[in-house]
């Protein structure tokens, strides 16, 4: 076995670890993320379910902001997984998160029955929302004389291309 499959073994075990302790009332479906920092720290997190559901919070983003939250901010893998047929994949909000922290990170997605494959948190969010964008060209002081912003961060333009404005 290589040192890229043993760690993604030993990220997998800490995700199944940390599944373990999902708080999932609701949904009764537990996943866990095994967080790997430059420094060589593994952060662990699972779900964390709430009555009111939008409170909720993902396994992977509890695993990021604990290790913001101890003075990480490099990262070099993530493995999620959960009780899927096929290997779990993250959410929207917890694509984004990743993106915003780590977009080329090693990104190992399982199940429990031992399937997984590797990807990238850039290349499950296409064209995603960044800080480059958020940089307004032409604005004032006062604020203002930028292009107009949509509610998506973009440019005014709507999906063919047509101003909003």
């Amino acid at each position: 076995m290589s040192r890229a499959q043993d760690l993604d073994a030993e990220l997998m075990q800490q995700a199944i670890a940390a599944r373990a302790r999902a708080y999932v009332p609701y949904s009764r479906f537990a996943v866990g993320a095994a967080l790997l920092t430059a420094d060589g720290r593994i952060f662990q997190g699972c779900n964390v379910e709430n009555a009111s559901y939008g409170l909720t919070c993902c396994a992977e983003r509890v695993a990021i902001f604990k290790a913001i939250s101890e003075g990480a901010r490099e990262f070099r893998a993530m493995a999620v997984v959960a009780d899927t047929p096929e290997p779990v994949s993250p959410c929207g909000a917890c694509r984004q998160v990743l993106v915003e922290f780590a977009p080329g990170m090693r990104l190992i997605l399982g199940n429990l029955k031992g399937a997984s494959r590797v990807t990238t948190p850039a290349d499950l969010l296409p064209g995603f929302f960044g800080s480059q964008q958020m940089v307004p060209t032409g604005a004032t002081a006062e604020g203002g004389g930028g292009p107009a912003r949509d509610a998506a961060g973009g440019n005014g333009e709507g999906a063919r291309g047509a101003r909003l404005d």
